[in-house]
Order: structure tokens, then sequence, then C-alpha cells
């Protein structure tokens, strides 16, 4: 059984403040970074009880490559995407399962710990054929173009309600590790007792394969995107493929969900 680990951090337990995510502030984001890695060593873990053969880690936030490859679990293998590429580089159809680590909610949920899609700094709001996603669901629209399930996903309370909204229950087990109180800060689960929780959820998850259904949207896909101010959309005026829709909204179609995010 194989099983694709995509990783964030602004969901990873015991992160609860926005530097914790940042390689510009060294001092906070060297606890974060080995806060991520027993996460996800937390997680593989659960893997290989739950029958996994193999694991695939995906390096998944932006800024940086942040895993110490030294202290992480020797069993699994780790990717980091390049850019311009696939943000899932290495899934295909071969594997089993997908877990979503360290996940935080789309951007403009209250109550969500860091929310944002993509880029708090210009993406307002994301849309595939009219229907609103974030980052979670971008996660599994692109497994579900492979007939890949997302069957775990761990993070704060708003983005575990994200997933379960999107998946419907009894499709995806969910781990909250914190709760957000606004969007600057959360109140977390101690890390050794979350990272508990991940590791039996990961096991428990893999029950779901060949039962929880890959989600799947109709094809070519209509993106539109929504800058917050209208000269971020102000570059896409004469691309060749992207329409001006409006003052800070751009649209495009694509061929499949492998292009949601690279055109």
């Amino acid at each position: 059984m194989k099983v694709y680990i995509i990783t964030d951090m602004e969901g990873i337990s015991g992160v609860w403040r926005q530097e914790m995510v940042q390689p510009t502030a060294p001092d906070h984001y060297a606890v974060g970074r080995r806060l991520l890695m027993a996460d996800i060593n937390a997680a593989v873990r659960g893997a290989f009880d739950g029958g996994a053969t193999e694991v695939i880690v995906n390096d998944g936030h932006g800024g940086a490559p942040h895993l110490l490859l030294e202290e992480m679990d020797e069993r699994a293998e780790y990717v980091r995407p390049a850019g311009g590429a696939c943000p899932m580089v290495g899934l295909d159809e071969s594997f089993d399962a997908v877990f979503h680590l360290g996940a935080h909610a789309m951007a403009g949920t209250r109550d969500a710990f860091l929310d944002h899609t993509q880029s708090s700094a210009s993406w307002y709001n994301f849309y595939l054929n009219g229907a609103k996603y974030g980052e979670l669901g971008q996660t599994a629209i692109i497994a579900g173009h492979y007939g890949v399930p997302l069957v775990l996903v761990c993070g704060d309370l708003a983005a575990c309600a994200e997933a379960r909204d999107l998946l419907g229950e009894g499709n995806c087990v969910t781990v909250s590790v914190k709760e957000g109180i606004g969007r600057q800060w959360a109140r977390c689960l101690q890390p050794m007792r979350a990272q508990r929780m991940i590791e039996e959820a990961a096991k428990q998850s893999l029950q779901l394969v060949g039962k929880a259904q890959p989600y799947r949207i109709e094809t070519p896909i209509r993106v539109r995107l929504e800058f917050y101010r209208s000269d971020m959309a102000d570059p896409y005026d004469n691309h060749p493929r992207v329409e001006r829709v409006g003052a800070r909204e751009i649209e495009v179609t694509v061929p499949d969900a492998l292009h949601i995010m690279n055109w």
C-alpha cells in the first residue's frame, strides 16, 4: 500500500504564532520546523503501522526546504516541489491514499489560524467551476485526478471542519491539534499528545482505502482568481490565455486538475 503525505506548517501541532512558519524569523522558525518534523514522523509511523509499504512525504510549505532529512523516519522518502511544477510532485495512480498534514483553512474563514489560500498577501478567493476552494480542496482535487482519496487531514479545528464539509463524513479522518483564536493566535494541544493522535489517526485512516471515494470535479476546469487589489490583476491584461473579468478577477480554463495551479 502506497501513501502520499503533503505537508504544510500552519496546522502543525504546537505552532501558535505566525513567526514559527517563517524562515525570516529564525529563532521561532527553528521551533516550528522541529514540530513539523515530529508531526510528519508520527504520520509516517501510523501509516506503516496501518499497512503502508511505501510512504512519500512532500515538503509542501512555501518559502524554503523545511525538513532536516537526517531527523526524518528512514522508512519514508522525501520530495520538494520545484517552482512551476505540480504541487504534488511524484503522486500518480499507483498510490492508495493521501494525507494532508499541517492543514489550514481557506482564506476568509473565521477563527482559523493563519487562514489563507496560497498567498495571504494577494489572493482573496480561488474558484474552480464556480465553487470556492482552499489548499485542502486543491489537494483533494489533484489526488482525485489520479483516483486517490484524501483520507487523513490534520490541522486546526477550522481546517478539519472544512475537510469534513468537502469530503463528507466517513470519507476522511480528521485530527484537530489546535483552535484558532482569531487569525493570529491558536490554543494548542501539547505536541506529544497531538502526535500520538496523528499516529493513531494515520493508522486508522488506511482502513478507508477501498471505501473512501476520490474527490473529482468536472473537466475542463474554469479557474477564477480574485485578488485583494485591482493592480494585482493588471499584469494579466495581455496574458495569452487568461481573461480579465473584473477589476480584481481573472479567469482561465485548464484541461484537468494538474493545471489548476499551473497556467
